[in-house]
């Protein structure tokens, strides 16, 4: 009994002083409108984590899905959604609505920093 008192202090300094954040994740904002995104193309910094965050302003059921960045979220109407995304290797991906592919397509470039 004495051992677990002694440890007492050790346990409640735990809550006393959390663990550092992580680095805070740049949200990118994305509007589903008439079955097309808005805007079409994001640019984010290569290496770096990312959130996007979709609301989805159609009268319809729609889905945020990227092959390249490997996402898939549903998305019903009059909500949002939030993906988390990267790292990523500077270059040129592509994310779409699997609903509306043919309408609903966008890009993300992953910029090197200089």
């Amino acid at each position: 009994m004495k051992r677990l008192f002694a440890a007492l202090p050790l346990l409640s300094g735990m809550y006393l002083f959390p663990p550092a954040q992580a680095q805070a994740q740049t949200v990118y904002h994305l509007t589903l409108k008439d079955h097309h995104f808005e805007p079409d193309h994001l640019s984010v910094p290569a290496g770096e984590r990312f959130i996007i965050e979709l609301e989805n302003q159609d009268s319809t059921t729609d889905e945020l899905e990227s092959y390249d960045m490997k996402f898939e979220k549903i998305i019903v109407p009059g909500s949002k959604i939030r993906v988390h995304a990267g790292p990523l290797h500077p270059g040129q991906y592509t994310f779409f609505d699997d609903y509306h592919p043919d309408q609903a397509k966008g890009t993300v470039t992953a910029e090197a920093k200089p």
